[in-house]
């Protein structure tokens, strides 16, 4: 009539029973205050998204010119054909200023998209986590009885797609204005003369993509793409992120020094990243798709079109241009971004302590 008895309650009932000694069983830790919660982790999320993407900026630019610049005309060589070359190249044409062409709305972009992403996840974690009854036994053979939170990994992984999407989602017309100015001044084909003599700024690309290419629609061009491939990327970051750092945390739960959390934010996103990579190339083809003062004349209508004439005209290896400056700066940026936003959720703990 009543049911099978919980197996958790029945083993819980046996351990307050024992007449050795009495037992009190505290309720669950509460989570974090959740306004303070959140302000906290969106302002630490913004600072790690700055911080991790202005220290590798030339990288950065370097790996978008490199998935988009066309196959070399025949007889001639790739303009831009490998890591050491690039950045020289970008040096001679440029100057130091190339080094940062675009990092400006790139941290604008990225600041925001950081702040959602870390939000979204620590989020999603604290609605999704549930509270577990575990018993303790010391080195005494005491036990003791407690609440404690438990997330599994298919949640975690839950948790870091759906806050990979929010994130692209809330910022995506700078990612693709930041493509635009990344690549307007880049000559392709290495010609006298190719650079453009001004090149657009922040507002006056975005109005120029909105007037000219469909509005909104244009805004958006290749967002579904970038959401496909930024919701495996962010998942996989997080989940391996998180697994590193618990295995070097002591066995106190101290957690591990600085440098080994830019080793694991190092490892976390050079795995994220070269499992996901293909997409993260389609969505910079998608981007530019249709510019129509462009010189690299990409007319793909959708993901699987652009796919269709990577491999066509590269092959395979098409899928992963770029793959090479986008490891190198993998290290420091995710490094970066994982140890800024845990340094400055520490300093803003009291707001997590609000009332």
């Amino acid at each position: 009539m009543f049911g099978a008895a919980d197996p958790q309650s029945t083993r819980r009932a046996a351990l307050l029973g024992r007449s050795a000694e009495k037992m009190c069983v505290p309720p669950p830790k509460p989570l974090p205050k959740h306004e303070g919660f959140i302000w906290s982790t969106f302002i630490a999320g913004g600072c790690a998204g700055a911080a991790s993407r202005t220290v590798v900026s030339p990288l950065e630019r370097l790996k978008i010119i490199m998935q988009l610049q066309p196959p070399p005309r025949k007889g001639e060589k790739k303009a831009y054909s490998g890591v050491m070359e690039g950045l020289a190249k970008i040096w001679k044409e440029e100057g130091i200023a190339g080094f940062m062409r675009g990092n400006g709305i790139n941290c604008l972009r990225i600041a925001p998209y950081s702040a959602v992403q870390f939000t979204a996840y620590e989020s999603m974690k604290h609605w999704l986590a549930r509270p577990v009854f575990e018993t303790a036994i010391d080195a005494r053979g005491v036990a003791t009885d407690h609440f404690a939170y438990e997330l599994g990994a298919i949640p975690r992984l839950v948790a870091g797609a759906v806050a990979g999407i929010a994130s692209v989602v809330s910022t995506y017309p700078l990612d693709l204005v930041r493509s635009r100015i990344s690549i307007a001044s880049a000559s392709m084909y290495g010609e006298k003369g190719a650079t453009p003599h001004r090149i657009p700024g922040i507002w006056e690309m975005t109005c120029k993509v909105y007037r000219e290419e469909g509005r909104l629609r244009g805004l958006y061009r290749g967002c579904i793409p970038t959401s496909m491939g930024v919701a495996p990327y962010v998942a996989f970051n997080f989940f391996f992120y998180e697994q590193a750092r618990g295995f070097f945390s002591s066995e106190d739960g101290t957690p591990p020094s600085a440098p080994m959390k830019l080793v694991c934010g190092a490892w976390a996103g050079a795995i994220s990243q070269t499992l996901t990579y293909p997409l993260d190339v389609i969505r910079r083809r998608m981007q530019v798709a249709g510019m129509p003062d462009s010189q690299l004349g990409y007319k793909d209508k959708s993901g699987i079109d652009a796919i269709r004439n990577i491999v066509r005209r590269s092959g395979i290896k098409g899928l992963y241009f770029g793959l090479g400056p986008n490891l190198l700066k993998v290290a420091p940026s995710m490094g970066t971004s994982f140890l800024t936003f845990e340094m400055v959720r520490s300093l803003l703990s009291h707001l997590d302590a609000n009332v």
